[in-house]
């Protein structure tokens, strides 16, 4: 099961029964808003003023979003500035300047804009006070950064870029930034006009760069550098870089031989010597040792180091671990712990023990790992949440968060995250802690758990893994043979128990679960709608788990990795020979995958004491073989 980047779905779903208290509560308010809509002025300020309710600012929303008009000009400034830097606030303005240009409003347009990241309005902007008579300057000073971008800019932006570039201000050196761009993750299409500003010279290099950018073996046809110049250097160092992951062979011999050609840079070697570290070790080719020892210190971060280690365990080279992490500062849980597994590999268990010691009493993968190896009982450090009720009830009174409330009762789940997202970056952090009181109490799991992750509120264990749907999660994973601990394991980390919530590989909702995977296991079409139900979700998570724990003979470690890179992909991945399941686990290589079992099995551990059962559920990991 794929769950990258969590965003939220943006329709209204109707599909949630703890929120059903909507119905007549804000039935005043969207009645108002329904006038608001029709564009009566009369009739919405009569509702208006009638209206009592939380979300009235939405329905004054839905009228000057609609009909931004000169003669409402009073009541929309009055609006933006009471609704400044909320999440009101921008949708009116937004559409109130886009009416400004289209009237011409030049002045007013200039007097209402705020910063923002849209280019169209960046630019309508500048080019007004161009037109206004302000000083050139500073504000053509201001088009290098919109124009050197590695797309295409709006229409709008064409006469602000035309006096830019009457002024001289479009320098060779810009046009190559913006041509690195546009073929470094860009658009493409964008190279054939660029080329156009080119020197004749040089045209040819927004040629080659287009070609390494489609296919990067180009990048090895050395015929194709024709002036050896710092630009095909450039893109030399480009090519390789990506080719590399495609094709070892080809990458390798290839830089061996553009060596020849080129003068590189001592910082563009460090690039590609980093680059082929990663991608070799990652794929367990026979080189990686020697890239990973080429890169220097400054470039050896916590993927890089991974790696290293990495290769390490899979050679067995317990005296290259120790030399690696001996003296080293700041030793993440996973290097200590596998700096005391290499120490007793070595026959120095007293060592081992020491460092095992401490990491035994952390409430993470490798905290239960250590506790299990010294046959310690699982601490989940659990700290009692204890938040004055006078801050508790500033916050539940706050606008923001009775707008959130609202929102959500309505099922308008965008602007309700949204709402919460403003009212708790606006918070202190004692006020935080009271909304994810609240949130949890209200049953926004989701809500609660990332507020607390971003103030670092580690401890609070009940809130951050709430018992979400447990009569769900109960019926289901008895149903299906399942764990209920493993199951729910599964949906904290998927969607952090957000019913709404969808991937950017299209699985929604709380197991996150593709439509193709939800009909295959149910053997007819579901649709993504249905999947936002948390019965229905649950019914198919669980039934998928129990499918994919049968595929892989029992074995649950295998079929959590399985659950997020899929089946087939982890068949691939088993050794031929027996190696050990926590090995494995950190060989795993896909960075997500790698992570996502150990965090599902923490989880699981954490859910599995919770529920008042006893034991390591990790323990089994240490005698446990993983082989095809």
């Amino acid at each position: 099961m794929k769950s990258w980047i969590m965003t939220i779905a943006a329709t209204s779903l109707g599909a949630f029964s703890w929120f059903s208290s909507a119905s007549n509560d804000h039935q005043a308010f969207k009645d108002a808003e329904k006038v608001a809509r029709s564009g009566n002025y009369e009739a919405f300020k009569a509702a208006i003023n009638d209206l009592d309710h939380p979300l009235k600012p939405y329905a004054e929303l839905a009228f000057y979003k609609r009909y931004p008009r000169l003669k409402y000009q009073q009541d929309i400034s009055h609006y933006l500035s009471v609704y400044d830097n909320t999440p009101l606030e921008w949708p009116v303005r937004k559409s109130w300047l886009e009416y400004l240009q289209r009237r011409g409003k030049k002045a007013l347009f200039v007097e209402y804009y705020q910063p923002t990241s849209n280019a169209e309005l960046q630019c309508y902007y500048l080019q007004y006070q161009i037109d206004l008579g302000a000083p050139k300057a500073q504000l053509l000073d201001q088009v290098d950064a919109l124009w050197t971008v590695g797309k295409s800019q709006p229409k709008a932006c064409d006469k602000l870029f035309r006096v830019w570039r009457k002024d001289g201000r479009m320098t060779q050196a810009l046009v190559w930034q913006r041509i690195t761009k546009a073929a470094q993750g860009g658009q493409v299409a964008l190279l054939p006009y660029l080329k156009t500003l080119l020197p004749k010279k040089e045209a040819y290099l927004a040629d080659l760069y287009k070609a390494v950018r489609r296919d990067p073996s180009a990048s090895a046809g050395l015929y194709r550098y024709k002036k050896r110049s710092s630009k095909e250097a450039e893109i030399a160092v480009y090519g390789v870089k990506r080719l590399i992951w495609r094709d070892q062979k080809l990458a390798l011999r290839a830089w061996d031989k553009l060596q020849g050609m080129f003068t590189f840079s001592q910082a563009q070697k460090d690039a590609v010597a980093y680059r082929f570290a990663l991608a070799l070790a990652s794929k367990g080719h026979d080189d990686a040792r020697f890239w990973l020892n080429k890169v220097p210190e400054e470039l050896q971060d916590t993927k890089l180091r991974q790696w290293m280690m990495a290769n390490m365990l899979k050679e067995q080279d317990w005296a290259g671990i120790v030399a690696l992490f001996t003296g080293m500062k700041n030793l993440s849980n996973g290097q200590q712990y596998w700096l005391a597994y290499s120490y007793n590999q070595r026959g120095e268990p007293e060592k081992a023990q020491q460092l095992w010691q401490p990491l035994a009493v952390k409430r993470d993968y490798y905290g239960f790992l250590a506790a299990a190896r010294l046959n310690m009982p699982v601490s989940l450090n659990k700290q009692t949440l204890d938040v004055p009720q006078p801050i508790i009830d500033k916050v539940s009174q706050a606008p923001g968060f009775l707008r959130a409330k609202a929102l959500y009762e309505l099922e308008r789940f965008t602007s309700a995250r949204r709402e919460w997202n403003y009212l708790t970056n606006t918070s202190s952090n004692a006020e935080k802690l009271a909304a994810s009181v609240l949130a949890a109490d209200l049953e926004w799991y989701d809500s609660a758990i990332r507020t607390l992750a971003e103030i670092k509120a580690w401890n609070y264990v009940d809130l951050r893994f709430p018992m979400a749907f447990e009569a769900l999660f109960t019926r289901y994973s008895k149903r299906n043979h399942v764990d209920l601990a493993w199951s729910i394991a599964i949906s904290r980390r998927e969607s952090s128990f957000a019913p709404d919530a969808v991937s950017h590989a299209n699985a929604h909702g709380l197991m996150q679960l593709l439509p193709s995977t939800a009909r295959y296991v149910s053997k007819q079409k579901v649709s993504k709608r249905q999947l936002y139900k948390p019965a229905t979700n649950i019914r198919l998570g669980t039934d998928y788990l129990e499918y994919l724990k049968k595929k892989n003979g029992g074995n649950e470690i295998l079929a959590t990795a399985s659950y997020n890179a899929g089946y087939h992909r982890i068949k691939r991945w088993l050794p031929e020979q027996g190696m050990p399941a926590e090995l494995w686990i950190e060989l795993i290589p896909f960075k997500e995958t790698r992570n996502y079992v150990k965090n599902v099995m923490a989880y699981r551990q954490v859910y599995h004491t919770k529920l008042g059962r006893e034991g390591n559920i990790l323990a089994p990991i240490l005698d446990m073989k993983i082989e095809k």
